[in-house]
């Protein structure tokens, strides 16, 4: 079978699928349908696929070290949340302005949550931010200027920082100082061609980085040096964020979406909206946990 071709494709019919993250705890797959207001969890050994509506739109999420909450990214703020309730346990909630929410964010090494914001109104001034929270140092703001906060991963040994502002068409790595988790030293990582915006994105075991590129369909995946060194295709034109799943964590998965596209469009790509599983040849790296 060709590597661009995929191995399983779960029929998630998301409006806005994002954020899909491995919890090798329960060996289960989670990812978020962010217009849907809804978690989506793949159980990997029964293939069963659970759908959980949440009280709010959920841009991203990690896990919790030691509990069943999830940090979570909702439109305006970040809490711990257990899915399928009601209550969210709120962490913080950034005056952040009309016509804002939280988007892409991840689980660094050292174990912080970090989220960026974005601007809704196509023609919105760039008044997004990049933030992160602790236990310690609670929410802190690192970026601002931003339109649409994407791509958030870390090199495999934490001291590498990757960022995307989507609509600029630029990945950006920053050095990520400790014991601070300081962002320094910004330059640019790659840069993507007209019509291919970078969105979410992960980190293998090699470093690299794997970059879903909306409006491209395509993932692309990037040496430490920035190099493109090969490209998955995807059936649908908008892939939104990837992650390596599995026991071995060597099946690439794809969330999809389909907002924003016209009738035309969904009957060419009646897979819009789901998630796509690859075998690439490559293995990912286990997700960290946020700490308390």
């Amino acid at each position: 079978m060709s590597p661009n071709s995929p191995v399983e494709v779960l029929h998630a019919n998301a409006l806005l699928g994002e954020g899909i993250v491995w919890d090798s705890r329960n060996s289960s797959l989670w990812w978020t349908d962010i217009h849907g207001r809804a978690l989506h969890r793949y159980d990997w050994r029964t293939s069963a696929l659970e759908v959980l509506k949440t009280p709010d739109r959920v841009g991203s999420f990690g896990f919790v070290a030691g509990s069943e909450q999830l940090i979570t990214a909702f439109a305006n703020g970040i809490g711990l949340y257990t899915p399928g309730q009601a209550k969210i346990d709120w962490l913080a909630q950034p005056d952040m302005g009309a016509g804002l929410r939280f988007n892409d964010g991840r689980v660094d090494r050292a174990g912080r949550f970090w989220s960026g914001t974005m601007v809704e109104a196509d023609a919105g001034p760039p008044t997004a931010c990049l933030y992160s929270i602790d236990g310690d140092a609670g929410l802190r703001t690192h970026l601002r200027g931003v339109r649409i906060a994407n791509g958030l991963c870390t090199s495999p040994d934490g001291t590498l920082m990757y960022f995307a502002d989507s609509p600029t068409r630029t990945i950006w790595v920053y050095d990520l100082i400790e014991p601070e988790g300081t962002l320094r030293n910004p330059r640019v990582f790659a840069e993507t061609p007209k019509g291919a915006y970078p969105d979410g994105a992960t980190v293998d075991a090699e470093g690299c980085v794997w970059s879903a590129h909306w409006g491209a369909s395509q993932v692309v995946r990037y040496t430490p040096d920035g190099r493109i060194d090969r490209s998955i295709s995807v059936p649908t034109r908008q892939p939104s964020c990837v992650c390596f799943a599995g026991p071995d964590l060597d099946v690439l998965c794809v969330t999809t979406a389909r907002v924003d596209l016209d009738e035309a469009t969904l009957h060419a790509e009646p897979n819009a909206g789901d998630v796509f599983l690859y075998r690439v040849g490559a293995r990912g790296l286990p997700e960290p946990e946020y700490r308390l």
